[in-house]
């Protein structure tokens, strides 16, 4: 069975650190391991408008900053393919077919819907294109027959459901669609980064977010405000280092190479910590502030998001050629869209222009009716 990758993001907001760690850099590493057959990269602008008919406009403006983000990190049109959702209608067709194979309870259990549902403050009025969100994405992933899909754990429900729609399908129509499995990061930090203010989940929803496109200025403007441990009120006090976005964020970003670099002492090159381990543990025993913490990862950030802002900086002066990166990439993901739905209809037996035994029939059937009306 070919290894293929299908991954992507609403274009509501700019991407932000929960997505570079949670999948962006992931998908990167995917797609320079030659371990793959094929890797698309989808730019959900459809399912956008579910909770944004309102404001198409938002969209429209998102698409260009995602597409930016992507390109930014590292992901290649030449190895990946990026496309645009509303550009392959068959997608739409597929979660037509797929809602008949999901109830409405199912939905409403779904835990990733039930928490976005909470953001969007949709608890009397949800719009019912988002409350399908699962069944779109299930079309999504079957339609590329992909097998690997890089997510952070908030998306894990929504994988799960995606298999439980696959399964449905094969069991009625025969084996026709392909079970995708999960790909979470390896560091665990990075399955879901918290945000600035200490919440569960950075949210482009929300505010709680550092942006991949954020200037220097603000990262550093972001990062002095953020939540730590709230007993931490004196230097000398013991702080917590668990649950504490500060530190959360230094063990998915910091390396070895930002202590040698930061802590060593410019008069004897003495480091005053080799790694997180002990940086965390002077805080905990207390004589640590969470000033010199906060400008340590300031320090991490910068050298995170200087190379993607560069090339940021790079592509935003050829704009028309990152929209043609999507058309073209787009125009692929159609074909291969296409095929799986003609192989879904065919399983369903709604391909009537394939089906000569069925045109055969009919033309018996009425050949024999004409004829006993003669007799």
């Amino acid at each position: 069975m070919s290894n293929i990758i299908l991954t992507g993001d609403r274009p509501t907001g700019r991407l932000h650190l929960g997505h570079l760690v949670g999948s962006l850099s992931q998908r990167v590493q995917l797609q320079n391991s030659g371990s793959y057959d094929e890797m698309y990269i989808e730019i959900a602008d459809a399912q956008a408008t579910t909770d944004n008919s309102g404001n198409i406009q938002k969209v429209k403006d998102n698409v260009i900053e995602v597409a930016l983000d992507y390109l930014s990190c590292g992901l290649d049109p030449n190895k990946c393919t990026i496309f645009l959702q509303s550009e392959v209608p068959e997608l739409s067709d597929l979660t037509f077919y797929y809602m008949n194979l999901v109830t409405l309870s199912r939905l409403q259990r779904n835990p990733t819907i039930k928490q976005e549902i909470v953001y969007r403050n949709f608890e009397n009025s949800i719009p019912v294109g988002f409350m399908t969100y699962p069944i779109s994405q299930a079309a999504d992933i079957t339609a590329f027959d992909a097998n690997i899909i890089p997510v952070g754990d908030d998306q894990l429900p929504m994988i799960e459901q995606t298999r439980e729609i696959v399964r449905t399908f094969n069991r009625l129509y025969g084996e026709t669609l392909i079970e995708p499995n999960a790909v979470l990061p390896e560091n665990a930090a990075c399955h879901r980064l918290p945000g600035t203010d200490g919440q569960a989940k950075m949210s482009k929803s929300i505010g709680n977010c550092i942006y991949l496109a954020d200037s220097k200025e603000e990262v550093e403007r972001k990062v002095m405000r953020m939540f730590t441990d709230p007993n931490h009120l004196r230097v000398e006090d013991p702080g917590v280092t668990e649950g504490n976005p500060v530190f959360i964020y230094l063990a998915a970003f910091s390396k070895e190479k930002h202590f040698q670099e930061y802590f060593r002492n410019p008069e004897n090159g003495e480091l005053e910590y080799n790694n997180l381990d002990e940086l965390k543990d002077h805080y905990e025993r207390g004589g640590l502030g969470d000033m010199k913490v906060k400008k340590f990862l300031n320090y991490v950030l910068e050298d995170t998001l200087a190379p993607i802002r560069a090339k940021r900086h790079e592509l935003e002066e050829k704009i028309p050629e990152v929209y043609q990166v999507l058309f073209k990439g787009s125009e692929k993901a159609r074909k291969k869209a296409a095929a799986t739905l003609e192989r879904v209809k065919t399983a369903i037996g709604l391909n009537y222009r394939n089906d000569l035994d069925l045109i055969n029939g009919q033309v018996e059937k009425y050949a024999l009716l004409h004829a006993k009306e003669k007799d």
